[in-house]
């Protein structure tokens, strides 16, 4: 795109009866996503950890500009039962999402293990979007220009998947188990790309990252150096969430945007601007760590995507 043509959220076609799915919809990015998204007339279900802060988020929304239809529902990504529940939830009321929006994260908290034993950041920022996704693709492929947004983080490009210590238990960082969790989002997001393509599915999936936006993400790290660097000093150069939004919104709504891309900010190294189509680090787009991220994602929480494996 042009300077000239920069998009924004002015050119998201109607999005009446589309119903969208998008983890974290209660503040930074997903709010920003879940707002915009109605103002277009789609319909969204708020998949948030806390159902108070997510009807917060609902009221607010609906008072500043009636539009599409806002649900809430109770997700905790970091436990595989709550993804069970929140999909078997969404089955039995008849709700056939459109797109999913793979946005909620957890960023450089100290080493936590989640429910069933994973380290926290891998299990919320990639576990349970994994099995959230293939819970649901089947409800996605019969749905209406169909997609899976996963939303990444420049991040990805400085990670390294650990595969002999996922859970830090030998040598664990904050940021480093950070950056591994966004380079599982964009190995992930490729490979289910490749994955539903051999299957010959309908259903699209993007990745996209945010650049440097002001996002409770970041201020609300419990390690001191992130909040003092993202949360103070470097805010002033940072994106707003609704600037920051956009390439997920971008991926999740524009007719142009193709499975398999990945869609960032076009300024410089990808830190704000305009959306548009940016290349994964080449350990994002290596079809070997693919299947072998693949193959222990279905491991750890026993979760089979209902298409046959590519290849």
């Amino acid at each position: 795109m042009t300077k000239s043509q920069a998009w924004t959220t002015e050119r998201i076609p109607d999005q009446t009866g589309r119903v969208f799915v998008v983890t974290g919809a209660n503040s930074g990015l997903g709010l920003a996503t879940t707002r915009a998204i109605a103002r277009s007339g789609g319909r969204v279900i708020l998949a948030v950890r806390d159902e108070a802060k997510g009807r917060y988020a609902a009221e607010r929304i609906a008072a500043d500009r009636p539009g599409g239809p806002l649900e809430v529902r109770r997700l905790d990504l970091a436990d595989l039962d709550s993804v069970r529940s929140f999909a078997e939830r969404l089955r039995a009321d008849g709700v056939r999402p459109d797109v999913l929006v793979n946005n909620a994260g957890v960023m450089a908290p100290p080493r936590t293990l989640s429910a069933q034993g994973h380290e926290l950041q891998f299990a919320a920022n990639h576990l349970g979007h994994f099995a959230l996704t293939g819970l649901l693709l089947d409800l996605l492929a019969e749905g209406e220009d169909p997609r899976v947004v996963t939303v990444s983080s420049t991040n990805h490009r400085r990670g390294r998947i650990a595969f002999d210590d996922l859970d830090g238990g030998s040598r664990y960082s904050p940021m480093g188990h950070y950056n591994q969790s966004k380079l599982a989002n964009a190995v992930f997001g490729r490979e289910l790309h490749r994955r539903l393509a051999a299957a010959g599915s309908p259903v699209r999936s993007l990745l996209a990252h945010p650049g440097y936006a002001a996002t409770n993400l970041q201020t609300g790290s419990p390690v001191g150096v992130v909040k003092l660097l993202f949360g103070r000093l470097l805010t002033p150069l940072a994106q707003t969430p609704e600037r920051g939004a956009l390439p997920q919104l971008f991926a999740a709504t524009d007719p142009a945007a193709l499975s398999g891309q990945f869609i960032g900010p076009g300024g410089t190294g990808e830190l704000r601007g305009a959306p548009k189509v940016v290349r994964p680090a080449e350990a994002a787009d290596d079809a070997g760590t693919g299947r072998r991220l693949w193959e222990l994602s279905e491991r750890l929480t026993g979760v089979t995507f209902p298409f046959p494996a590519a290849g």
